[in-house]
Parts: C-alpha cells; sequence; structure tokens
C-alpha cells in the first residue's frame, strides 16, 4: 500500500482497481497507472494527505485512498 511507503521510499503501482472509481479515473488522467513508479515526497501529520511524486509531478491523495493503492517497494 501507498500509505506503508515512508518519505523518501519508492515504489511500483501494481493495483489501483480497488479505489473509487471517481479517483481512479482522476489518477489514471494523472499518469498514474499500473507499473509507474511513484515516491512519497511528505506524508502530512494526523492522518492528512500524503504527497507522492511520479513522472515529475506531486499530488497529494487522501491516506484512506492510498490505502487501497497497491505497490511493490523498489
Amino acid at each position: 500500500m501507498v500509505s506503508q511507503l515512508k518519505v523518501g521510499e519508492k515504489g511500483k503501482i501494481v493495483d489501483i482497481s480497488h479505489v473509487g472509481h471517481l479517483v481512479q479515473r482522476r489518477l489514471l488522467d494523472l499518469g498514474f497507472t499500473e507499473g509507474t513508479e511513484v515516491c512519497v515526497k511528505c506524508v502530512m501529520p494526523f492522518g492528512g494527505p500524503i504527497m507522492i511524486e511520479s513522472c515529475g509531478q506531486c499530488i497529494g491523495i487522501r491516506r484512506k485512498e492510498a490505502d487501497r493503492i497497491e505497490v511493490e517497494r523498489l
């Protein structure tokens, strides 16, 4: 899961099918597809969003959605 990666760790997206349909569509539109390498840039305190970077762009994603994105550590 993306939420289990620590700041600075990289992973490869394995499965995004468990994320809600609208969020999944937005991730796909931004280029966050299966097989894409991501890096955790920042984890906000108190259950806040997680900043992840891929292909030179950063996005903030809710922690509950980050829990549903399966990644493989690199």
